[in-house]
């Protein structure tokens, strides 16, 4: 009788296990629809890169109307493309008389002169992109 009431609990637990097993089988790398694109193709493509500007200044705090350097360079803009100051007046932004063509290495060393006394928000823009903000003190 014992042998048989071991069978019996093995057997039991065989089934559970493999009833367990079959009834919580992961389908298999089951595959994913294809991402439907503007053209209708349904080949997905990696979003497109987007152009971007940096820029750095030479130093925090500058005299009124002493020169200073904006130091910068692009990513996916064509060499040349022209870039501007712009500084920030109450909410609007105002392009100031400070611009200049990226090298050929798409870089850009720009002089620039202030002469509003204060905290000055600062950004470069060019080829459709905005730099982030960046600022300078004129004693």
């Amino acid at each position: 009788m014992e042998r048989f009431r071991r069978a019996s609990v093995t057997g039991i637990a065989t089934a559970v296990v493999l009833a367990g097993s079959v009834g919580m089988a992961m389908p298999v790398d089951a595959p994913t629809p294809p991402v439907q694109t503007a053209d209708g193709s349904g080949n997905e493509r990696p979003a497109p890169e987007r152009p971007e500007l940096s820029a750095r200044v030479a130093v925090s705090e500058v005299p009124a109307w002493h020169q200073f350097r904006v130091y910068g360079a692009t990513k996916l803009l064509p060499p040349g493309t022209k870039v501007t100051l712009q500084q920030k007046q109450g909410t609007e932004w105002v392009t100031l008389p400070a611009s200049m063509n990226t090298t050929h290495e798409s870089t850009f060393k720009m002089r620039v002169l202030l002469g509003i006394k204060g905290y000055n928000t600062l950004r470069i823009t060019g080829g459709g992109t905005v730099s982030p903000e960046f600022t300078v003190t004129v004693r």
